[in-house]
């Protein structure tokens, strides 16, 4: 049987066909133009993409056999942040991508409520000889984020076809993100798994909240370590919603300690939630190699360890 087609036809010039039953706009539009799916979504539904004379801004819409679509790519900005002289724990770098330590406290990268330039983008400019540019003026190189208090291993890309691949790898969950997080309260099961859908919290904008209308949030967790009055939990990320895993601890009635946003106790420590991702697993985008990476945690989380009793 002949495979269905769906014709693109670029303002450039270029031509491309594509084998497909169906597909999404926003697929297509980024796999043309080496873009991630969220740029491109973000492009579609900012500046619109044109299907058969029809100026489309959803992201979703269906691409059939036979359309033609037209999409111009946002130029290019000029780069809004500057490199800043902070030190960085570089656990591993090569041409593609470069693994880094995050210490807690040091926020991923410039946003609308923050606008200092300690942040780690600031300081990969300053460290790093090159980063991609998918993500644009505020963002490069950063293919996933991490909360500003959670500590631990992020990758980040030093070119656009590394970036594609590594996000494609989160997207498609080959690559593995864990995590240790210690939890307020005795969890009842050794393991389990949380499905629930997160979203903006209606309530408070500095929040995320379970929300049935939010987009599919799903983390798995086992116990590693039993404190009586609190938990050392190993959690999983499947997805890579913001504030997951604070929420879902939080879900469970055993919030992260440290993590007042979403109900965690103090008392132990008031720095921040006690949230470090220890282990990353991704394959290179060159080499094809599976890569795993490890850091122990922190001295700030560590002593806080040192000061309780393992019970059974």
């Amino acid at each position: 049987m002949r495979k269905k087609t769906t014709q693109v036809r670029i303002l450039n010039d270029m031509t491309a066909v594509v084998d497909a039953q169906k597909i999404r706009l926003d697929v297509f539009v980024g796999e043309k133009f080496a873009l991630t799916r969220s740029a491109a979504k973000s492009a579609i539904e900012k500046y619109g993409a044109t299907v058969n004379g029809v100026l489309r801004t959803k992201s979703g819409f269906e691409l059939k056999e036979g359309d033609s679509v037209e999409f111009v790519p946002p130029a290019p900005e000029a780069l809004d942040a500057t490199a800043a002289d902070i030190p960085l724990d570089i656990v591993y770098q090569d041409d593609s991508l470069a693994v880094i330590n995050k210490p807690q406290g040091m926020v991923v990268h410039q946003a609308s409520s923050y606008k200092k330039s300690d942040t780690l983008v600031n300081a990969l400019l300053f460290n790093l000889d090159n980063l991609s540019g998918i993500n644009g003026v505020i963002r490069p190189g950063i293919v996933h984020r991490l909360d500003k208090d959670t500590s631990g291993l992020i990758v980040v890309a030093k070119n656009d076809a590394a970036h594609l691949s590594l996000a494609a790898q989160i997207q498609k969950k080959t690559a593995r993100r864990i995590y240790v997080g210690l939890c307020d309260g005795n969890f009842k099961q050794d393991e389990g798994t949380v499905d629930a859908p997160i979203a903006r919290s209606k309530k408070d904008r500095k929040k995320m909240a379970i929300d049935p209308n939010g987009r599919r949030a799903v983390t798995h967790y086992s116990v590693l370590e039993r404190y009586g009055r609190y938990t050392l939990v190993r959690f999983e990320l499947e997805t890579g919603r913001t504030h997951q895993i604070r929420v879902h601890a939080a879900s469970l009635h055993h919030p992260i300690v440290g993590d007042p946003l979403y109900g965690g106790s103090t008392a132990l420590y008031d720095k921040g939630q006690l949230l470090h991702a220890c282990r990353l697993e991704l394959t290179h985008p060159v080499s094809g190699e599976r890569m795993t990476f490890e850091c122990p945690l922190p001295p700030h989380f560590q002593s806080v360890l040192d000061r309780l009793k393992p019970v059974e």
